[in-house]
């Protein structure tokens, strides 16, 4: 892999990522949407509606949603979009069985179904969907390169990846800000709520980590996009990746 992001493990440097990070959100399904709003202050909400919003020129009918969690933002595509079919994959059956119910109470079922799967090899034909959605999932990623691959080779031609991910703010004082609030208040808050120690440790490392911004862009045009437009998120603590195929 081209960026060290795949050394930022959950647990033990020495085991896989990919299992790892698995077990990490089986942990934390239970208590992952109330950490998140707290994490994000609850402006993930924004930041996925302006996401999902890029998508309506498109009016897109299939939509995979990659690593889709305990499926909030799959959920807030169909309100959006109202789409024939979203598919929602994950590694974790624990946050994929937080998704399914969210659904069932929603009355969404028909519309949204969630399978367990690696989003680095996915179970689905060349040129399948309309359109590709990842929101706060590629950081997770064992091997970015190769799931970005996958994402293009699974769209169909002209279809459209939407990638929402956090990122590190580089202005004084955003970047001090973001980073105190991150590394000591976000890790405490997580031990308290979730009892898994670790967790919350890895989540600010991996985005430190991360190749955001432009350096993800050309990830991208590497894996074979036509485009993919970066645009910063509040102060740039987000950014949203616009791919074209």
């Amino acid at each position: 892999m081209s960026n060290d992001a795949s050394t930022v493990k959950p647990y033990n440097p020495e085991g896989g990522k990919k299992e790892q990070v698995a077990d990490m959100f089986n942990n934390i399904s239970k208590t992952y949407d109330l950490l998140n709003r707290f994490m994000t202050m609850g402006i993930d909400t924004i930041w996925r509606k302006k996401a999902i919003k890029l998508l309506k020129p498109l009016q897109p009918q299939m939509i995979l949603d990659v690593a889709t969690g305990t499926g909030d933002f799959a959920l807030e595509s169909i309100r959006i979009l109202n789409p024939k079919k979203i598919i929602g994959v994950d590694i974790s059956q624990g946050m994929l069985d937080v998704a399914a119910e969210k659904a069932k109470k929603k009355g969404v079922e028909s519309q949204f179904e969630v399978r367990l799967g690696d989003s680095e090899s996915l179970p689905f034909e060349d040129n399948t969907f309309d359109a590709v959605t990842v929101a706060f999932g590629v950081r997770n990623f064992e091997n970015l390169e190769q799931g970005l691959s996958d994402i293009r080779r699974v769209l169909k031609p002209g279809g459209k990846a939407i990638i929402l991910e956090l990122s590190n703010p580089t202005a004084f004082p955003i970047k001090q800000l973001f980073n105190f609030y991150f590394h000591k208040v976000v890790p405490a808050m997580g031990k308290v709520i979730s009892k898994d120690n670790r967790a919350y440790e890895y989540l600010p490392e991996s985005v430190a980590k991360f190749p955001d911004g432009q350096r993800f862009a050309a990830i991208t045009d590497k894996v074979g996009f036509a485009s993919c437009n970066v645009r910063p998120q509040t102060f740039g603590f987000c950014t949203i990746y616009e791919c074209n195929k």
